[in-house]
C-alpha cells in the first residue's frame, strides 16, 4: 500500500490559509486520494477526495466552497489548499487512500496525520 506523508499543517488565524501536502511514496496512478480530519471528542469526517484517473474531486459541505483538493502526479502529491478557516476547522488532518461510491469518499487506510489550529 502506499506510503503517506502530510505536512503543511500549523496555527492560523480565523479566516486565513494552509495548504495541505500529502507526499505519497508511489506513482498515484488510479488511485483516489482523500482528506479526512478528527477533532477532539468528535468522529473522523471525510473532507475531500480526488480520483486520480479523471480528476474528479469531491467534497463535504463544510468544505465545499472554501478548499481544494488537487494533484501533482509527477510530484506524486496531493494538495488541500483550505482558505477561509473557521475554529471549528481544527482537527488532525489525514490524508487517506480508498475509493468513491456514488459520490462518497471512503477510505481503507490513511497517514499519521498534521495537525491544524485556528485561533485567534
Amino acid at each position: 500500500q502506499l506510503q503517506l506523508v502530510e505536512s503543511g499543517g500549523g496555527l492560523v488565524q480565523p479566516g486565513g490559509s494552509l495548504r495541505l501536502s500529502c507526499a505519497a511514496s508511489d506513482p498515484l496512478d488510479y488511485y483516489v486520494i482523500g482528506w479526512v480530519r478528527q477533532a477532539p471528542g468528535k468522529e473522523q469526517e471525510g473532507v475531500s477526495c480526488i480520483s486520480i484517473s479523471d480528476g474528479h474531486t469531491y467534497y463535504t459541505g463544510s468544505a465545499e466552497g472554501r478548499f481544494t483538493i488537487s494533484a501533482d502526479n509527477a510530484k506524486n502529491t496531493v494538495y488541500l489548499q483550505m482558505s477561509g478557516l473557521r475554529p471549528e476547522d481544527t482537527a488532525v488532518y489525514h490524508c487517506a487512500v480508498g475509493g468513491v461510491y456514488g459520490s462518497t469518499c471512503l477510505y481503507d487506510y490513511w497517514g499519521q496525520g498534521i495537525q491544524v489550529t485556528v485561533s485567534s
